[in-house]
């Protein structure tokens, strides 16, 4: 059987990191198969999906690089076929018109509660006999089966045993025509022959319904995987203040998207004690059955170690293409100054996010405005202008502008003066950087050349001479 799986979610909002594990698993279970995977958008709900959502899920996919091989398919595309099978399904009696008023559905769900009972449809509509009543456009209903059980076999949760007795006959087709959730998604995955729908847990009481709807179509049902939800680090659903905002959101916080899919592979699924996965290697080792059947918990802080990680680790052209968003923030050109793979390489053990990086190395390319004045009152002194000053000059004379050399005039200056190495060497980072943090000196230096150098030492000198005067 060829494996087939679909990402479907409704554009009700952004891709969240639940909707984009559920993706990731479903498309490593497609690519470890040599399978499908196809993205469906589910945009039947008209009054609240929007193209900015649809654009924002697909632009969440495109970053995290989950790639579908087919679609993306639209619900509201599909209408004319969702309508033939709701006819399909009335003409071979598995389906039927309910004309219950809400008033009459709320008075019969108010008796049930009043005997102790489940709120459910009675089906009091399945045998009603004689002409329509008037004025009151009618749902179609689907026969739920009344006798039997529903048994999944789920790859994750394991057997999973439904009642038909308790399982009403859900609406199929609202009255104005439009179908329902359960009835586009059993046609949708029969029409594009799903064989596995990777889902979370919160669908699971929708699967029997569902199996029921295939059952009378006389179609297979395909096999099922319910995951379980991701909750917050405190172990309560999981919220804004726990991470659960759009992916994207991620993206302008300085991640890379290796560092958000090896944590959501993480949330649920183990192997060994490995935590760092190659794609290569997730889609190697991934299966369904070892994804955890409870919940996994989102870990900010986990998600900023694997981020260092894959700073620290990934091919300097990568990271370069993901920094140039953020340089673009600052209106930075990497094309005006230093190699910026250069750049990525002297700042990568240093920085913990994209954003970091970037803050960090707009020196490199513009001139700075000002200096820090938290480090200008704990490092600039009167006393710092003769070092500085000698320290300029040996830098003047070099004959190479080279690390080494840069090294040497600096630890040679600083001990000519029996100066610790730091006294002269914060000045100089605040002098190129206007601020306390930068790559180490002989390899800011050198990345930002001679003559910058000197110009901005220049400038600080005179900024400490005004102070000072």
């Amino acid at each position: 059987m060829s494996v087939r799986t679909r990402f479907a979610p409704s554009p009700t909002g952004y891709l969240h990191v639940g909707g984009a594990r559920t993706a990731l698993f479903s498309w490593l279970y497609a690519r470890k198969h040599g399978g499908t995977f196809v993205l469906r958008v589910e945009d039947t709900d008209r009054e609240r999906s929007t193209q900015e959502s649809i654009n924002a899920i697909l632009e969440g996919m495109a970053w995290l690089g989950l790639e579908y091989d087919e679609g993306p398919f639209y619900q509201t595309h599909r209408f004319e076929r969702y309508q033939e099978i709701v006819q399909q399904l009335l003409d071979d009696g598995h389906a039927y018109h309910c004309y219950c008023s809400k008033a009459e559905l709320d008075e019969m769900r108010e008796a049930q509660r009043a005997k102790g009972e489940k709120p459910r449809y009675d089906g009091r509509c399945r045998h009603r006999t004689g002409p329509a009543p008037e004025g009151i456009p009618p749902v179609v209903r689907f026969k739920n089966p009344g006798e039997g059980a529903v048994v999944i076999e789920d790859m994750v949760k394991g057997r999973i045993v439904f009642n038909n007795n308790e399982l009403d006959d859900l609406i199929i087709a609202r009255s104005d025509g439009v179908p329902t959730y359960n009835l586009t998604v059993v046609v949708d995955d029969w029409d594009m022959k799903i064989s596995h729908v990777i889902r979370g847990d919160d669908h699971i009481n929708n699967t029997p319904r569902q199996i029921n709807i295939l059952k009378a179509l006389g179609a297979e049902p395909p096999s099922y995987a319910h995951v379980p939800m991701i909750l917050g680090s405190d172990g309560s659903r999981l919220s804004k203040r726990h991470g659960a905002v759009s992916v994207m959101q991620y993206r302008e916080e300085g991640y890379l998207p290796e560092a958000l899919i090896n944590h959501l592979v993480r949330l649920g699924w183990s192997h060994g004690d490995q935590e760092i996965f190659s794609l290569d290697e997730m889609i190697e080792l991934f299966d369904l059955p070892a994804v955890n059947n409870s919940a996994a918990s989102f870990n900010a802080e986990k998600l900023l170690w694997f981020n260092q990680h894959y700073l620290q680790h990934s091919p300097e052209e990568h990271v370069a293409h993901h920094l140039s968003h953020h340089f673009a923030k600052h209106d930075v050109d990497p094309s005006t100054g230093p190699d910026v793979l250069k750049v990525i390489e002297s700042q990568r053990e240093r920085n913990k996010t994209l954003v970091e990086m970037a803050e960090r190395s707009v020196f490199f390319y513009r001139e700075i405005e000002g200096y820090d004045e938290k480090a200008v009152k704990k490092h600039l002194k009167p006393d710092t202008i003769e070092p500085l000053s000698a320290f300029r000059e040996k830098l003047n004379a070099l004959d190479s502008w080279e690390q080494e050399p840069i090294h040497h005039a600096l630890v040679s200056t600083a001990e000519e003066r029996e100066l610790n190495l730091g006294k002269l060497a914060q000045p100089v980072r605040i002098a190129v950087s206007g601020g306390p943090v930068s790559p180490p000196i002989d390899v800011t230096l050198w990345l930002l050349g001679r003559e910058t150098t000197l110009a901005r030492i220049d400038r600080l000198l005179a900024y400490i001479k005004a102070k000072f005067a």
